[in-house]
């Protein structure tokens, strides 16, 4: 039975929980026929078929990153994508694999923050996250800092909480500085209350 038929379009659903029951069969099965199948059909004539096998894949990184290493061109294919989902959803899929192959995604990283760039909030979000991913990494610290800081400096005001908080595990003596001087001289820009004081509540556990 091909895994196409076990899509959420495929059973008339409007909701993603075929999807999801989908990509934990996938993954306990560890089914690379099935991801070949999903891969293949992200170039489907149907939106919606492609949808939903983007929606599986990065649900099966979620759980089993390893199982999606060998597409990982693929899915830096997807990041120029004019489907939005396409698009944040391959975005998606290579924050979940960084920690099995940091070399190949640090080399990415140009065609990765072009992409946090043009695209959507949730495409920024996974950029953010693949780089304090690389920063918890010796080899690629310094240099995946330095684009965070670089995101940080730019990033929506409405994401800016969420991106300090993120980052805090990775936040050391080293660079705590540069950090809290970062999300200070943001801090006016900051209109909502409620995201300020998340933003003042990093800054003063960090300081």
């Amino acid at each position: 039975m091909t895994v196409l038929n076990k899509l959420a379009t495929a059973l008339e659903r409007k909701d993603e929980e075929p999807n999801i029951k989908l990509a934990i069969q996938i993954s306990d099965e560890n089914d690379v026929s099935g991801i070949k199948e999903l891969v293949e059909n992200l170039s489907n004539k149907s939106k919606d078929i492609q949808n939903d096998c983007i929606k599986v894949l990065y649900e099966i990184g979620e759980r089993k990153p390893t199982l999606l290493i060998e597409y990982t061109n693929e899915f830096l294919k997807l990041l120029s994508s004019k489907n939005n989902r396409l698009q944040w959803g391959a975005m998606t899929a290579l924050s979940s694999i960084v920690l099995e192959i940091p070399q190949t995604i640090f080399d990415a990283l140009p065609t990765i923050l072009s992409a946090g760039e043009k695209g959507s909030v949730i495409t920024k979000d996974q950029v953010v996250n693949t780089l304090i991913k690389l920063c918890s990494i010796e080899e690629y610290k310094e240099r995946a800092f330095e684009y965070l800081i670089q995101q940080l400096q730019t990033s929506q005001t409405n994401q800016l909480p969420m991106y300090a908080e993120r980052a805090m595990p990775i936040i050391n003596q080293q660079n705590k500085q540069i950090f809290i001087m970062t999300l200070n001289a943001r801090m006016n820009e900051i209109e909502k209350e409620t995201k300020r004081k998340r933003v003042e509540k990093v800054i003063n556990k960090l300081g």
